[in-house]
């Protein structure tokens, strides 16, 4: 990954991406995300039981997961520019970026690992039409969720950045 590099009068400041820190945004994330969409499911679930059909549960629990993962993800990345020790606004956004990506790609990992389970206890005999409706619903907002989610980890690692102490003019001393 390119160096991200910085120039403070004489000094030239290099950093790498803080590989500890972007993973602890991808903690942070996984672990709101879980618990509240855990929560999103039992609320909407148990509506749904209750409702009539097309009492617009789908569309309750769209909202709910859009506006959970823009602050997931908001979360994890003021975890992971704070933890990253940023400087400016620009290092921030691309420790918030690499964080987005690696969440995706954990979340991808976990929901396989799910569908997998789900395969070996016999779900997977599912008429496929009817799996097909069941994915294709959710595509929009999960699409609108993962965008707003992008900038919303940018932006939440972008501010986390620290001010750096005001350099102190140097002054030439002459040898004696």
């Amino acid at each position: 990954m390119a160096d991200m590099s910085s120039n403070y009068g004489n000094v030239a400041i290099v950093r790498r991406p803080n590989w500890g820190a972007i993973w602890a945004g991808v903690f942070a994330f996984l672990a709101i995300w879980s618990v509240f969409g855990a929560l999103g499911i039992s609320v909407f679930g148990s509506v749904a039981a209750t409702a009539a059909p097309g009492a617009g549960v789908g569309v309750g629990m769209s909202v709910w997961a859009v506006i959970l993962t823009i602050i997931a993800m908001f979360v994890g990345g003021r975890v992971t520019g704070g933890l990253a020790g940023t400087t400016n606004g620009r290092e921030g956004s691309v420790h918030g970026l690499v964080m987005f990506g690696l969440a995706i790609a954990a979340s991808v990992v976990i929901v396989a690992a799910g569908g997998a389970t789900l395969a070996g206890i016999g779900l997977a005999a599912m008429h496929r039409v009817y799996l097909l409706d069941i994915f294709s619903y959710p595509g929009w907002p999960l699409f609108v969720a993962l965008f707003l989610g992008w900038f919303a980890a940018m932006g939440g690692a972008a501010t986390a950045h620290k001010e750096l102490p005001t350099a102190v003019p140097i002054q030439q001393v002459r040898h004696a």
